[in-house]
């Protein structure tokens, strides 16, 4: 490159920074009152537990999936479900869950599958949940920064946007999908009573699932070695546990074999230990709530039973 491309480079950088800096002083943060700000306050919880505690890691069906105070009842150890956003990526959850490790801590993966890519999905995405917080910055990797460059204009668009039209930061209007919609443990806590869309889950749930449960690479697995053995050194434990399988009617034979045989490819694949029968997670449509991966309430206990009895076997001991 020579002086004058290099020169052009520079100014380029020097706008964008300048850009950048002007959103952060005066536009940002704009999502505050949504969804993906509830990363603010999980990390605040996670960093301010002192006991050994059990985290619940992976995205929003880590979120819409638990209730944590059964979990906290049944063993007498703080909980934290760090549950997001699914376009936050598999790492990117991973990286929450290296926030204030203690010895005895145990850390629960349910990713929805053992495949990606090691990148986070949508850097727009990724923005409204960090937006101008430095405490989050920590769980960008310096292999992330250009994700989040590449999606930041789309980002800042949306901010200004919002903000020239003062409809950001929004006050919560009761759904699901709001930063007052968790509790303290960081659970998706608003009642969710029944399905509400049930052809969104129906007779092709289950072929749905099977394509996609299955999937693994060695690229997840390598990080979650990783992982492990971050854990270990620290005096914790990292265990991986089942995530919801929606089902339309009683799972077929070849279909429990398939999740039988995933089963033991990760117990062979995976350093940390595998908690779960996968099958005890496959659920009815009726326990769902506006997705294949959001549970309703009712289905949120259902699962939070189960893995409960997947930690007592495990060896785990109520308190």
């Amino acid at each position: 490159m020579n002086r004058v491309g290099l020169s052009i480079l520079i100014f380029k950088c020097f706008i964008f920074g300048m850009i950048v800096a002007g959103a952060v002083w005066k536009i940002m943060p704009q999502y505050d009152t949504l969804y993906n700000a509830a990363l603010h306050d999980k990390i605040d919880r996670i960093e301010t537990i002192e006991a050994p505690k059990i985290v619940l890691i992976g995205n929003s069906n880590v979120a819409f999936g638990f209730d944590s105070e059964m979990i906290e009842e049944a063993f007498g150890m703080p909980v934290v479900n760090m549950g997001l956003h699914g376009a936050l990526g598999n790492a990117f959850h991973e990286e929450m869950s290296k926030l204030n490790v203690q010895e005895g801590d145990i850390y629960v993966v349910c990713h929805l599958s053992f495949y990606d890519n090691d990148e986070i999905g949508d850097g727009t995405v990724a923005w409204t949940a960090i937006e101008n917080d430095l405490s989050a910055y920590r769980l960008v990797r310096i292999k992330d920064i250009p994700v989040l460059i590449k999606g930041y204009p789309a980002y800042l668009r949306k901010c200004i946007d919002l903000w020239r039209n003062g409809e950001g930061n929004q006050e919560w209007d009761g759904s699901a999908y709001g930063r007052e919609a968790f509790n303290k443990y960081g659970d998706v806590a608003v009642l969710r009573m029944e399905c509400k869309d049930q052809t969104m889950l129906g007779q092709s749930g289950q072929e749905l699932e099977a394509q996609s449960y299955l999937s693994f690479n060695d690229t997840c697995a390598k990080r979650i070695n990783k992982l492990n053995s971050y854990m270990q050194e620290r005096g914790a434990t990292l265990v991986v546990a089942g995530r919801p399988v929606c089902v339309d009617q009683e799972p077929s034979p070849e279909f429990e074999k398939s999740l039988v045989a995933y089963r033991e490819l990760l117990d062979t694949e995976l350093e940390c230990e595998v908690i779960s029968d996968y099958r005890d997670y496959c659920y009815d449509v009726s326990y769902f709530y506006d997705g294949m991966y959001h549970l309703n309430t009712e289905g949120a206990r259902k699962r939070t039973s189960q893995l409960i009895m997947d930690l007592e076997q495990y060896g785990l001991e109520h308190k």
